[in-house]
């Protein structure tokens, strides 16, 4: 579709409520942080509001996702669209920005983060911490393996994105294809001329 900005396009207004897309691994929380420092947003890091303790789905998402989407300020990851965040998203946004990087970049940076993450048994969220090394080798099962997670969903934002512009016309979005791009774009943003 041709009606995504570019990394060199201006946007048409200074977003107030922004969503970050793309895979497993192409560092939509890393890119959240940065922007919700650059333009002075609540960064929302939907994986810890989703995840309980023993990564148990925490039964409060849903309402936790509608009360941070009625803010008028905000950054998020935008995922978990099959468990209803659609219905809070991207009704309240402004701006999705796509990282939307080849495969051989987004395999590298989940290889580094989930071995990194399973061998030094850094917390994320809620008191959990990466499945060890062993149970990554020892299934392919999607819901257990975060590789095989980031294959089976590869091409969802190519799929989806058509249609989610389409549902909310009032969404800018901007697809960036490389990191390098994120960065260029972000350097504008922290300067105030992204928009």
């Amino acid at each position: 579709m041709s009606g995504y900005l570019s990394a060199a396009e201006a946007l048409p207004t200074a977003p107030r409520r922004v969503l970050i897309a793309g895979v497993t691994g192409s560092g939509k929380t890393t890119f959240a942080r940065r922007l919700a420092s650059a333009w002075d947003l609540h960064h929302v890091e939907i994986d810890a509001l989703f995840h309980g303790p023993d990564w148990t789905p925490r039964p409060e998402f849903l309402h936790d996702v509608e009360a941070f989407a009625a803010e008028d300020r905000w950054v998020t990851e935008w995922q978990y669209t099959s468990k209803g965040t659609d219905r809070f998203l991207p009704p309240r946004a402004q701006l999705v920005v796509w990282l939307d990087y080849p495969y051989r970049v987004v395999r590298s940076r989940l290889l580094r983060r989930t071995l990194g993450r399973s061998i030094l048994r850094t917390e994320m969220y809620n008191g959990n911490v990466e499945r060890p090394i062993w149970r990554l080798l020892a299934t392919r099962d999607p819901d257990e393996n975060i590789l095989a997670w980031q294959t089976k969903t590869l091409g969802h934002w190519d799929e989806r994105m058509p249609e989610y512009a389409e549902r909310f016309p009032h969404l800018t979005i901007v697809r960036l294809r490389h990191p390098r791009e994120a960065e260029a774009w972000l350097a504008r943003a922290s300067t105030g001329s992204a928009s």
